[in-house]
């Protein structure tokens, strides 16, 4: 009977139901070490924990719920477009300074982010064109997708450029994999390397005082990462390690992944009180201190089994639509995932990218949860019937018709 009730309650596949929660657990014991310095600042001591906790309860509710819509009716994911692009541009003139990045956009007492909106929206959008596409569409489906998702990383990338790269990245996959004309991706392909370049070289050659916003901080991340590391003599002839306001950051995530070494220091890590964002950009340098190697690798673990168990459930599925929804989520969670490990361990410049579903977070938090939802949602029904691509509202759209008055 137990065992009934579970299965009722908890649909889709087990595997990533065990991968949710596990990183639902893992997030409540780092966030609560790592905010101890908002802690100490607060009255209550145990705000921000509970805070992350209300978080992740309504991240739940919103599995527990998306798990049982059928998959056809994520195609309304389609109206996250025109709503993404309207609060992006909101954000660009009222948006919230916060850490010198206007990426957030105050609601009454609440503050949201609108480029997690755009990211959900995107992977429905191109999931849905994808499942719709064929040999005669093939052109007005490709147009469609590349000017739908430049507009929305344009609109993102002034702000938060990395979003703005993770995002067209996954998308580009998915049309990869969608077996879009790789002539047609290459010219993409091409156009991306040529941009990335020029905009490599302006932050190489111009001086910080002749770049406009965020550009100079590109600058200044790309530089503390590529610089040579400080180093100067002491008085009986050793080395000593210079650390700096330029190299603050990753110097003391160097110091927490020393200090874990294999087995970590459960509750007694102490770069928790010096290291900017313990408990967002850089969680995963508080898991290595405290968790040790050994509880590294098992978070990047979890994000790995996560992209393989999707790819089994996608290659299971009938349908296009479900397959690339599965796929896409899968591929945006993983990719952040490691995007902010890699900054931890300072393999990349710091990209401001949160750990999905361990760092502290608002919008990030309930969003990457819907990711799992939907997930969850598209597996519960590989073998359905009733598992149609999209809804029929939408399905019929006569695409011929609006790709001649494209014309």
């Amino acid at each position: 009977m137990e065992f009934n009730f579970l299965g009722r309650a908890f649909k889709g596949d087990k595997v990533i139901w065990c991968i949710f929660i596990a990183l639902c657990i893992v997030s409540l014991l780092e966030v609560f070490s790592a905010t101890s310095t908002i802690a100490y600042r607060q009255q209550n001591h145990w705000a921000p924990i509970l805070r992350h906790a209300a978080f992740l309860l309504i991240g739940f509710g919103l599995v527990m719920f998306l798990q049982r819509i059928r998959s056809k009716y994520f195609s309304l994911l389609l109206l996250g477009i025109p709503v993404s692009v309207v609060l992006l541009i909101i954000t660009m003139f009222t948006g919230q300074d916060v850490n010198g990045a206007q990426r957030w956009l105050g609601i009454g007492a609440f503050t949201i982010q609108p480029s997690e909106f755009a990211k959900i929206s995107a992977i429905g959008f191109v999931a849905f064109f994808l499942s719709k596409m064929k040999t005669e569409n093939e052109d007005w489906i490709f147009k469609t997708l590349i000017i739908g998702v430049a507009i929305l990383c344009l609109l993102i990338a002034p702000e938060n450029l990395s979003t703005a790269c993770l995002l067209f990245g996954v998308c580009f996959m998915l049309m990869v994999i969608g077996q879009v004309s790789l002539k047609k991706l290459g010219s993409i392909a091409l156009i991306g390397v040529v941009s990335a370049t020029i905009l490599f070289g302006s932050l190489t050659l111009l001086p910080k005082e002749y770049l406009p916003g965020r550009f100079a901080t590109w600058k200044n991340r790309i530089e503390r990462h590529s610089g040579e590391e400080k180093a100067m003599m002491n008085p009986d002839g050793t080395i000593a390690y210079k650390i700096t306001d330029e190299n603050y950051q990753v110097s003391h995530a160097k110091i927490a992944i020393a200090n874990g070494g294999i087995i970590g220091l459960p509750g007694s890590g102490t770069e928790r009180d010096f290291l900017p964002q313990a408990y967002s950009d850089f969680i995963f340098a508080i898991i290595l201190e405290e968790m040790g190697l050994l509880g590294g690798l098992f978070v990047l673990l979890l994000y790995v089994a996560l992209m393989f168990r999707c790819g089994v459930l996608a290659s299971k599925c009938e349908k296009k639509f479900p397959r690339y929804l599965i796929l896409g989520s899968a591929l945006i969670l993983t990719i952040q995932a490691l995007a902010n490990m890699a900054v931890a361990v300072n393999l990349i410049p710091v990209t401001g990218q949160p750990l999905p579903l361990v760092s502290r977070g608002g919008t990030s938090t309930i969003i990457t949860c819907a990711y799992f939802g939907i997930i969850l949602a598209c597996s519960s029904r590989l073998n359905d019937s009733d598992h149609e691509d999209v809804d029929e509202s939408i399905a019929n759209v006569d695409f011929e018709t609006f790709e001649k008055d494209a014309e």
